[in-house]
This record gives C-alpha cells, structure tokens and sequence, in this order.
C-alpha cells in the first residue's frame, strides 16, 4: 500500500475517476465543458501538486500547481453555476 502513494499511482486513480465524473457529467447531465473545467480543474490540479509532492517532485513544481489551481476556484466561484446545453 505504500508505494501505491510514494509512486503516486493513488492519485492517478482518484485522477481517473475525476475523468470518469466529468465524463458522465457531460453526457448524462449535459454540463458544458465551461462549467466542468471551472468545477473540477481546482482539485485536478492540487491532486497534481500532491502526486508531484508524493514523488519527490520539486517545492516550485508544488507551488505552481497549487498556485494554478486558485485561477480555476476563481473562476468557479464567478461561473461554476453553469448552463446545460
């Protein structure tokens, strides 16, 4: 179990139901694709700054993707309502 985190693979899964999630919530619940990035991409890229953490990754790695991941919250909070197509 452990080096399912240290080689950052427990990310990639929570990452691949992330896809899943999206997926579905495009086809069944007719979001946008507007409104998925805005709701999902802050929590794609801190997972992306964990993973990078977990695998020995750099502290400027961690911080940009940390530090991108607050123009997507931005944007959910000014957008993530959302319209379905």
């Amino acid at each position: 179990m452990a080096g399912l985190f240290a080689s950052g693979h427990a990310v990639d899964i929570v990452l691949l139901v992330i896809a899943i999630e999206a997926i579905w919530l495009r086809l069944a619940a007719r979001w946008h694709w507007a409104t998925l990035l805005c709701r999902l991409m802050p929590g794609v890229m801190m997972l992306l700054a964990l993973r990078a953490a977990l695998t020995g990754g750099g502290w400027p790695v961690v911080a940009l993707l940390l530090a991108l991941s607050f123009p997507f919250h931005l944007a959910d909070l000014r957008y993530g309502q959302g319209v379905r197509a």
